[in-house]
């Protein structure tokens, strides 16, 4: 409910901005000034100057075809060759006309500014900058025009997209078939819109482990290059739209089995026409490719033992490149993504001073101050730094994460001053330790504002470059981290994400769908970033404990009953796009979660010798082949154009490399022509996989026929369970025996079970009346009959124990049930603040509920207990010297060396216990016990603290900031295995 408040309340904003997070500057109705581009007849005309750049011009073209997506007719493009300073008389043709160009290479846009129609003061020098306003009588022969005008080509570019967008054509109506909107008039209002700066200045992504998915569609849709896959610049010309329309410039091509600048040879001057900032990556130096190391290196791919052809084969890349816009790679790595068994800090210094040259001799100057260059501190690479490497300041500091979204460093003291500045290598995909994950989007979209926020107002602010993968599939966290890169300020806020998403999906699908599409996608974040789908196995989830798996499962059904009744609510044209964003994954996450779940319900259910195992194995083989038909209905919407981009397997991973083929996990058969040793009837209860009548290895003894539930009281689970189930070939009358224990309940206590009928088990469920229990501590002995005989066993027995406990009623927060407390972060009792640090929720954040985090990001260090304090209220009924404290933070890492993420705990005025979740590490390397952190996506610590009976305060601190808390658990005694931890406990 929380969440539906938090969003119906920013889609009030949302509905009237159509450029996502960007001020509006056109209208669908008629003001009272303004004008008329298109709609009742009128026509938009884009008049341009034929010398403006090629990719203003080419963008122009694409605006007036984004007006015949909408409107039905396309807008004209009228290119006029002008060399004095007031344009030749033009005629509006009876339509609108749209003025656009660059300062300095438009006439047009250099005579508006010299005859003071327009001001373009906040925009000329700075870097991607537009402004648009509609002009009175701007040239001779218009009454008036809607004015872009770009302090630089892509200024240019974004300007007419950002029309484009507004419009309501996405910049993701080609790559996930976004229907444009339909309208029937579109108006420029009468205002001046004034855009840029971008907060980032290089915002790229970088399309990598492109096989199988995207390697097999290229191969289906472009034909074989010389050497490989055909990646041309027809498949590339729609990745650099997408990146222009995305407001994004910068790309690092596909690399493993591709050669952007060899495989076709209209690629480089392609990207740069497009207005694309070209570059390679990490291990990439000079724009030369990784397979062009192997192809075309005389000798081995060695500075050491091969230094003077590796210079050579870099120099040939530097002078490929020169006459485009690119982003120079510096430093060496080994070949294919690989540290280098050589290298050494000394020789890196080495490497990087001939590159130098190279690009000095390249260019011919002696001043490369200007030319762009970057190096990427990516794994051991890190290390060299941390040794004491030198960089000459000029070179941009990528700072890479640890390929699973946790930033490793950021920029630290003098750092932040270097001319070059700093940036982050990001992941979306990834493949490597612990697991590879590229099948589909797994990203949690405010872990990534999380991190990304941090590394902006750490000063890393002049490259994001993403590891996007196949990029088809992760569609909204690509659009989502370039819009944060694009206008931060914009995005600084903790629920920023909220708002984003419902902008979105309102782009997308329209104000109807908007909300429920925002929340749906919100959901999906948090049950795909829980785990990647490929470390999801059959022993994530408890099957018995808090009912974990079963409601993990019913999460996703939830989502996907969701994402089904949005998708037939949505008009024809609109299915198609929400499939490929929303409702495949959902499906996908479903029924993978599915399959695991009921494997793992299997090898339960025949442990116990179930005749349903064998239905539940049924089961698991029905999903295993549903998620093939869900591949397959991807693979042929809209006549198989996506065709082979869900190649992916995900299904049978036993170690960190990708199985070469889907595999159903193991399942198990009970022999269903034979009744047990024990009878008929079976009985197993919550939170144990034991089995009674008869021998199990989980029951109490051998050849005890008893079983023990977990306790309950009035602040715990309003029900137990017992499941009595079918273990013969015959049927059998239950009974579960309450006589003479009014205030206990068994729903239902007594019924027929038959191994040659569907109904083979049934689930009991306790429940108690609290007022007519007795009070203090009991156990309830429950006898269970069968009108079958029970082999050579006794009838069995469950024993449950009551806990009749109560509250002062003056208390207020959490009650202990089941000698456990289990607090989400964001429940406070009270919290603290100081005047330079204090709390924020990130709302959604995590595996549960939300994140705590200090704010601003740049806080001091704190100090406890002076610093901001967050403060639980709970009441205690048990009395334990040794009580575990675990408190679950988000994987983050520790970005300033000298300052590692720590918090601190105490009860009530207690010793304060200091932990820090992230262990001290190098560069270059990653902390212990890190494969757990990104497995399980948290850091779990425990302290050991002593709790009395009665009303106590937990006191928890964030010592620095960048530490999200997200749960806090108090184990009494009876905290039992899970992934997610216990549920949250009952507050008062």
């Amino acid at each position: 409910m929380k969440l539906f408040r938090r969003l119906v309340a920013v889609i009030s904003f949302a509905v009237c901005v159509s450029g996502l997070l960007q001020q509006a500057s056109l209208s669908f109705t008629q003001g009272s000034s303004g004008l008329q581009l298109t709609g009742n007849g009128v026509k938009s005309q884009i008049i341009l100057d034929g010398n403006d750049w090629p990719g203003v011009i080419r963008t122009a073209n694409d605006l007036a075809m984004d007006f015949g997506r909408v409107m039905g007719t396309n807008a004209t493009v009228e290119l006029v060759n002008n060399t004095i300073i007031e344009p030749m008389p033009l005629t509006s043709n009876g339509g609108a006309t749209i003025i656009a160009g660059t300062i300095g290479n438009s006439s047009f846009i250099d005579y508006l500014i010299s005859a003071q129609k327009i001001n373009v003061s906040q925009i000329q020098g700075q870097w991607e900058s537009f402004s648009s306003q509609v002009v009175s009588n701007p040239v001779p022969g218009l009454d008036s025009a809607l004015v872009i005008a770009g302090s630089d080509k892509r200024g240019s570019i974004y300007g007419m997209y950002d029309i484009s967008e507004q419009i309501g054509v996405s910049p993701w109506y080609w790559f996930a078939d976004v229907a444009p909107k339909n309208q029937s008039a579109i108006y420029a209002m009468n205002m001046t819109k004034i855009q840029g700066p971008p907060s980032v200045k290089y915002r790229g992504l970088f399309i990598n482990d492109e096989q199988p998915a995207l390697t097999n569609w290229v191969n289906e849709n472009y034909p074989m290059g010389e050497y490989g896959p055909g990646f041309n610049h027809d498949f590339y010309s729609h990745v650099f739209e997408l990146l222009l329309r995305l407001r994004a410039n910068y790309l690092w091509p596909a690399e493993w089995n591709s050669m952007f600048n060899v495989d076709d040879p209209l690629n480089e001057p392609t990207a740069d026409m497009y207005g694309i900032v070209q570059g390679t990556s990490h291990t990439e130096p000079l724009m030369r490719a990784t397979k062009e190391q192997s192809l075309f290196l005389n000798g081995i791919w060695s500075w050491t033992e091969n230094q003077a052809n590796v210079t050579t084969f870099m120099e040939v890349g530097a002078e490929r490149a020169a006459p485009y816009e690119c982003v120079y790679t510096m430093g060496m790595r080994g070949l294919g993504d690989t540290a280098s068994p050589t290298l050494n800090a000394s020789e890196l210094e080495q490497i990087i001073t001939v590159e130098q040259q190279i690009l000095r001799k390249t260019f011919n100057t002696s001043d490369i101050t200007n030319i762009p260059q970057m190096w990427c501190l990516y794994k051991e690479v890190g290390g060299y730094f941390q040794q004491g490497l030198s960089v000459p300041d000029e070179i941009t500091l990528i700072w890479a994460d640890d390929n699973w979204g946790n930033n490793q460093r950021l920029p630290i003291s003098n750092e932040t001053s270097r001319a070059g500045g700093a940036g982050v290598y990001y992941h979306f995909d990834y493949v490597g330790t612990p697991r590879d994950y590229k099948w589909i989007n797994t990203i949690q979209l405010q872990k990534t504002w999380e991190q990304m926020h941090l590394a902006y107002e750490r000063d890393a602010q002049t490259i994001w470059i993403v590891n996007v993968g196949d990029l088809k599939t992760l569609e909204v966290p690509i659009n989502h981290f370039f819009d944060m890169a694009y206008d931060m300020p914009a995005m600084s806020s903790p629920d920023s994400t909220l708002n984003w998403l419902v902008q979105w999906a309102e782009r997308e699908f329209g104000s109807a769908a908007a909300n429920a599409t925002a929340i749906a996608m919100n959901t999906y974040g948090m049950l795909a970033g829980r785990r990647k789908f490929e470390l999801v196995d059959p022993s994530t989830y408890s099957v018995n404990n808090y009912n974990e798996a079963q409601n993990v499962l019913t999460e996703w059904s939830d989502l996907v009953n969701q994402a089904q009744e949005i998708y037939s609510s949505l008009p024809a044209v609109s299915q198609p796009s929400f499939f490929e964003l929303l409702l495949q994954p959902a499906l996908s996450g479903y029924t993978l979660h599915q399959i695991h779940i009921t494997a793992a319900m299997n090898s339960v259910y025949a442990e116990q010798r179930r005749t349903s195992a064998n239905t539940l194995a049924q089961q698991a083989l029905n999903a295993f082949n549903q998620d093939h038909a869900i591949t397959q209905r991807y693979h042929t919407i809209l006549n198989g154009k996506w065709n082979h981009i869900l190649d992916q397997t995900h299904l049978g991973y036993d170690y960190w490399q990708q199985p070469e083929r889907n595999t159903l996990p193991p399942i198990a058969y009970v022999q269903t022509m034979e009744t047990s040793l024990a009878g008929n009837m079976g009985v197993s209860v919550e939170a144990s996989n034991g089995s009674v009548p008869g021998d199990s290895n989980y029951n109490v003894a051998l050849s005890n026929d008893t079983l023990v539930l977990p306790p309950m009281d009035p602040y715990g689970p309003a029900t137990r369970y017992i499941d009595i189930y079918s273990r013969g070939t015959g049927s059998f009358t239950y009974t579960v025996n309450t006589t003479g224990i009014s205030w206990l309940t068994a729903t239902p206590s007594t019924g027929t079970l038959s191994a040659a009928t569907n109904h083979t088990d049934q689930r009991v469920l306790l429940s108690i009346d609290w007022a007519g229990a007795p009070n203090g501590s009991n156990i309830v002995f429950i006898p269970i009959t069968s009108s079958d005989d029970y082999g050579n066993y006794g009838a069995p027995q469950v024993n449950l124990p009551v806990n009749k406990t109560s509250v002062p009623a003056s208390f207020h927060g959490f009650v202990e049930s089941d000698a456990t407390l289990s607090m989400e972060a964001e429940h406070t009792s009270a919290n603290t603040s100081t005047a330079n640090a204090s709390y924020a929720v990130i709302p959604s954040y995590g595996r549960t509920l939300s994140g705590v985090t200090l704010m601003p990001v740049t806080a001091a260090s704190q100090t406890a207990p002076h610093g901001p304090v967050l403060q639980y209220s709970f009441y205690a009924f048990s009395n334990v010297s040794n009580a575990n404290v675990t408190v679950y933070v988000g994987p983050s890492l520790n970005t300033i060396p000298a300052r590692p993420l720590k918090y601190a705990l105490s009860i009530d005025d207690g010793p304060i216990a200091t932990v820090q979740p992230c262990p001290t590490y190098m560069l270059g390397s990653l902390p212990n016990a890190w494969n757990g952190a990104v497995a399980n996506a948290v850091w779990a610590n425990s302290s050991t603290v002593a709790v009395t009976p009665g009303s106590h305060t937990l006191n928890l601190w964030a010592l620095e900031p960048a530490l999200v808390f997200q749960k806090i658990v108090v184990d009494l005694g009876g905290v039992r295995a899970s992934y997610l931890g216990p549920p949250e406990s009952m507050r008062v």
